[in-house]
């Protein structure tokens, strides 16, 4: 059911021309249920999680960014790793969200636009995750998305991408739309070097098809 909510709300704002409106309505109707949005989970992203553990990153004296904060949860875990945490949306609705149920957090939680984020944000961060953005955002603006993402990761920074996907012959599917792994190698594009791109499937019943790719900055 809340799939068919946000689907139907992506599909109305997409189709009068406003692809990323369809967001702050989504978490505005959602009135705190966090029940309505199909990707709060309200703990943080097991295939972050798990890398984090394998890669035993830490953060102390390092900047991370969190592409599209969602209700948080990812962005505080990366707080607890000691990095200074920039975490933005597009939904004032989620931001606010963020701020409510975390109140005194030490991340700093911002409304901004992926395509229009500030110019100071290039090249400041040491580590930038992003996690189910792209799969929610229609093929033409994946590209230019990539093109945004890779700017913010500074020389010798990291970067971790989480997606659904799914292999070149499989249909796109509904929303979210999985990825192909062609779809990924614009981050080499944007100069960032490949270090671990992973297909797992993760827990769901079914299990669905996940990405997995770490790139660095030289």
């Amino acid at each position: 059911m809340t799939r068919k909510i946000a689907r139907k709300l992506a599909k109305e704002y997409i189709d009068r021309g406003d692809p990323t409106g369809w967001f702050e309505a989504l978490y505005s109707q959602a009135a705190g249920d966090s029940s309505i949005i199909p990707w709060a989970d309200l703990k943080v992203n097991p295939g972050l999680e798990e890398w984090i553990t394998r890669s035993r990153i830490r953060g102390e004296g390092m900047k991370a960014l969190k592409v599209g904060c969602g209700l948080g949860d990812d962005a505080e875990r990366l707080a607890k790793l000691g990095f200074e945490v920039t975490a933005f949306d597009i939904a004032p609705s989620a931001v606010e969200w963020c701020k409510k149920r975390f109140p005194g957090s030490r991340v700093s939680y911002l409304v901004r636009d992926l395509f229009h984020a500030p110019q100071e944000w290039k090249g400041a961060f040491d580590f930038v995750l992003e996690s189910y953005t792209l799969q929610v955002l229609t093929e033409n603006l994946r590209r230019p998305a990539i093109e945004c993402i890779s700017r913010f990761v500074a020389p010798g920074g990291t970067l971790l991408v989480i997606a659904r996907g799914r292999e070149i012959t499989d249909p796109p599917g509904e929303m979210p739309w999985p990825l192909i792994r062609d779809e990924l190698k614009g981050f080499e594009a944007q100069g960032l070097k490949e270090v671990l791109l992973e297909r797992y499937f993760d827990k769901e019943d079914p299990p669905v098809l996940r990405f997995r790719a770490e790139y660095t900055r030289l």
